[in-house]
């Protein structure tokens, strides 16, 4: 029987996923945090201070079981990449914006911004990105 990822209380609208949908999502996050080139160190930090040794087993395709925490900020990040698909007609202009300073962040990169060790980064640069395209 699958684990599931199980909503919070104060997140009811949201549906539960199962581990397997959370492990596609996983190796989604591999490949976007590639195209935005980030290193290891970042992309460790971006999913909540993950270990070296698991962040490298992610990269092979070893996902294993993922926490409420670690599928939210996946969830987060998926939902910015998809925001910065619409706003950007070349999607290469949306991986390089991520580590463009913007006035919106007083001179910094949303990627600047996200690494600032809270889910409420991810959030705060998710908001943002949302509010561009004109859209939730």
């Amino acid at each position: 029987m699958l684990n599931e990822v199980r909503r919070t209380p104060s997140q009811p609208d949201h549906k539960e996923i199962s581990q397997d949908e959370a492990a596609a999502m996983a190796r989604a996050t591999v490949n976007l945090f590639r195209r935005w080139e980030l290193s290891d160190g970042q992309a460790r930090e971006l999913l909540g201070g993950m270990a070296p040794r698991t962040w490298a087993r992610w990269k092979k395709g070893d996902i294993g079981r993922i926490d409420r925490d670690l599928a939210m900020r996946m969830s987060i990040l998926m939902g910015i990449h998809k925001g910065l698909r619409y706003l950007f007609s070349d999607p290469h202009r949306g991986y390089k914006w991520v580590k463009k300073p913007n006035s919106a962040f007083a001179g910094q990169s949303a990627l600047d911004v996200m690494l600032g060790g809270s889910i409420f980064n991810l959030a705060r640069v998710r908001d943002y990105v949302d509010a561009e395209r004109g859209g939730a």
